[in-house]
């Protein structure tokens, strides 16, 4: 386990000089929750130098609405030092406003509007919707170094606007961003990854990895609320559904254990250049404390690969 009074330096909030190989990436990952609409969204920006693209996600997702989503492989990596993009129909912009602290998000693109996650699979064909965020991200709670790797959590406060045609949601809710840096093939391991904050103040998250169906890496953490940050075991235990959506899940950091139930999907399908497929779900979900009345929200991801 990693040592959660190891510092996350400020420097490593800029980006970072790319390694060599083939899948090296830098990626933002960006996510939030507003409990009392049912209702939340991420951000996922990935830089592939080696490859010559950078990957965008973005999307909005709500019990009982369709999955609004921008999904787009090819934008041109921005030559200088900051994180904002412009393409034809997409304009995001990545802020860090303070170091550790304050991140701020601006997104204006047309999203794919569908009734089922499932199509994303396919040939992600739907209403065409203007998208916007305008967002922050105030850390809330103690910054997370990963053990062996380059990558940190870091729990937020999240609150700002999200625009859907002619909706506009206001959010004061919760979320989690990482930032990480290294090589990452998404078609060679399958992983899980989890964060969330409980109603009473708790914060948690927890990866877990597998390779060909062994666990190979895990790690996670809880932070009670006023409390610091502890690092712990994670595992995890999923019911796979259609498609491959769960349709329960559960996951386990040291005394925390907790039911997950997913709400809304707002799945990627990734293509390696190879030909290699796999299927990333993401899901808005609750979490409830099995040995408590304790309920809560957040983003729950399982990274499957298609068997070749």
């Amino acid at each position: 386990m990693s040592d959660p009074t190891a510092p996350v330096e400020r420097a490593d909030e800029a980006r970072h000089a790319p390694g060599t190989e083939q899948y090296w990436s830098e990626s933002w990952y960006l996510d939030f929750t507003d409990a009392e609409a049912g209702f939340g969204g991420y951000v996922r920006l990935g830089f592939y130098p080696n490859l010559g693209v950078a990957w965008y996600w973005a999307c909005a997702v709500g019990e009982g609405r369709p999955l609004v989503t921008v999904i787009d492989h090819e934008v041109p990596i921005p030559a200088g030092p900051g994180l904002e993009l412009r393409t034809e129909g997409l304009w995001s912009s990545i802020v860090v406003e303070t170091p550790l602290d304050h991140v701020s998000v601006g997104c204006e693109a047309f999203a794919v509007g569908v009734d089922d996650p499932a199509e994303v699979y396919g040939d992600l064909r739907g209403d065409r919707v203007p998208f916007g965020l305008d967002l922050e991200w105030e850390t809330d709670g103690g910054l997370y170094p990963y053990p062996g790797v380059t990558r940190y959590e870091v729990p937020c406060r999240v609150h700002g606007e999200v625009l859907l045609g002619d909706e506009h949601i206001e959010i004061d809710g919760w979320g989690q961003r990482d930032h990480s840096w290294g090589v990452r093939d998404w078609w060679w391991m399958g992983s899980n990854w989890t964060a969330g904050r409980l109603d009473d103040g708790t914060r948690f998250h927890g990866t877990h990895v597998t390779y060909e169906g062994t666990p190979v890496y895990a790690t996670g953490y809880v932070q009670p609320p006023g409390g610091p940050l502890r690092a712990t075991t994670y595992d995890r235990g999923q019911q796979l559904g259609r498609e491959g959506f769960p349709d329960a899940a559960s996951c386990q950091m040291d005394d925390l254990a907790l039911e997950i139930e997913p709400v809304a999907f707002s799945p990627v399908l990734l293509t390696a250049a190879d030909g290699r497929r796999n299927r990333l779900a993401r899901a808005l979900c609750r979490f409830r404390d099995v040995d408590g009345a304790r309920r809560g929200v957040g983003w729950t991801e399982w990274n499957e690969p298609e068997a070749t």
